[in-house]
C-alpha cells in the first residue's frame, strides 16, 4: 500500500511538474492543434486519477467502512497484498488533504459552470431586448425565449463588428450589421465554419474545466499551462475547421476584419496569438506523418492507465 502511495505520487508530480514545461515547447503543435489538446487532456487526467487512486487507497488504510466496502469481494490474497493494517500517520494526512483537494475540485468546476450559464444567460437576455421582436403568429416565436430567426443567421441592428454563436439545440450564429458590411459571404461562411467547429468539437466544456483546475490551483504548473494552452490551442483547431471547407486566405482575411474590434475569431486572443494565427493561415505548416500521430494519440490515451495499473499492481500479483 505504502510502496503503491509513494510511486502514484511520484507520477502525478511528474505529471503536474515536469512535463507541462516539455509539452509547452514542442513545436508540432501549432501542426496538429487538435492532436496537441488530446495530449494534454490526458495528461491532466493522468495527474487527476493518480490523486483519485491514492485517495481510494488511502481511504482503505484510514477508514474501516470504505475499507470492508472496497474488499468485501476480495479474496483473502489480494486483502494481504494490499496489507490494510494500521495506517501510518502520514498515509492519514494525505489521504485527508487528497479528500480535501477532491472537494475544492469539485466546488471549482460546479462554479465555473454557474458562472458560464449566468453569461450565457445575460447574452440572451441582451439579445432579447436587441433582436426586433417577431409576431406572436410566427410558428418559431418563444415568448420567453432567445430571439428567433428563421435560418442559421440571426442578425443584429448594430455598428460595432461582432459575431458569435448562440448555442442550442439549432445553434445560430449571431451576426452585426457592422460586421455585415465588412465580411463577404465567404467571410462570413468562414465565420460560421470556425464557431461550428467550437461549438461541435465542445470547446466550451474544455475551457470550464482548464479554468477551474487553473483557478482552484492556480501554483500548479500544469493546470496553468493547460488553460492557456486550451485557450490557443481551441482557436487553432477552429481555425483548421474554417480554412478545411472555406480556404486559408477567405478564413485570414475573416480574422482580420473582425478582429480590428475584437470579433468573435479574436475572443480571448492576445495581439501575438493574433499574428500567429493570421501567419499560420497565410503559410499553413504541414501536418505530421500518420504514423507519428497515430503512435502520439496512442502514447498520451496510454498515460492515464499508468495510475490504475499502480493501483492495482499488489492485487495482479497476488492473482498470478
Amino acid at each position: 500500500m505504502a510502496v503503491c502511495l509513494v510511486v502514484m505520487a511520484a507520477v502525478a508530480l511528474t505529471a503536474a511538474l515536469a512535463l507541462p514545461r516539455v509539452l509547452t515547447r514542442v513545436t508540432w503543435a501549432e501542426r496538429e492543434p487538435v492532436l496537441a489538446l488530446w495530449v494534454w487532456q490526458c495528461l491532466v487526467a493522468t495527474v487527476l486519477l493518480s490523486c483519485l487512486s491514492a485517495l481510494l487507497l488511502g481511504s482503505t488504510a484510514v477508514f474501516r467502512s470504505v475499507r470492508a466496502y472496497a474488499f468485501a469481494p476480495a479474496p483473502p490474497r489480494v486483502i494481504a497484498a494490499y496489507a490494510p493494517g494500521a495506517a501510518p500517520a502520514w498515509v492519514t494526512v494525505l489521504t485527508l488533504l487528497l479528500a480535501c483537494g477532491a472537494a475544492w475540485s469539485g466546488a471549482m468546476l460546479v462554479r465555473e459552470i454557474v458562472e458560464a450559464r449566468r453569461r450565457r444567460d445575460l447574452r440572451r437576455e441582451d439579445l432579447r431586448e436587441r433582436a426586433p421582436e417577431l409576431p406572436e403568429w410566427l410558428p418559431d416565436a418563444v415568448p420567453d425565449g432567445p430571439p428567433v430567426a428563421h435560418g442559421p443567421l440571426l442578425v443584429l441592428e448594430d455598428e460595432y463588428p461582432d459575431a458569435w454563436l448562440m448555442r442550442g439545440a439549432a445553434p445560430r450564429l449571431v451576426v452585426t450589421t457592422g460586421a455585415l458590411r465588412r465580411l463577404t459571404d465567404p467571410q462570413l461562411d468562414a465565420v460560421l465554419a470556425h464557431e461550428l467547429g467550437h461549438a461541435h468539437a465542445r470547446h466550451d466544456w474544455l475551457l470550464q474545466l482548464s479554468t477551474a483546475l487553473a483557478t482552484g490551483f492556480p501554483r500548479v504548473p500544469l493546470f496553468a499551462h493547460f488553460r492557456d494552452q486550451t485557450y490557443r490551442l481551441v482557436e487553432l483547431a477552429a481555425d483548421d475547421t474554417a480554412s478545411r471547407r472555406c480556404g486559408h486566405l477567405t478564413t485570414a482575411l475573416a480574422l482580420i476584419e473582425l478582429n480590428q474590434h475584437r470579433g468573435v475569431l479574436s475572443c480571448s486572443s492576445t495581439r501575438r496569438l493574433f499574428g500567429d494565427r493570421v501567419q499560420r493561415l497565410l503559410e499553413p505548416p504541414p501536418r505530421l506523418a500518420r504514423t507519428r500521430r497515430t503512435a502520439t494519440s496512442l502514447a498520451a490515451a496510454l498515460a492515464p492507465l499508468v495510475p490504475v495499473l499502480i493501483a492495482l499492481a499488489p492485487a495482479l500479483t497476488a492473482l498470478g
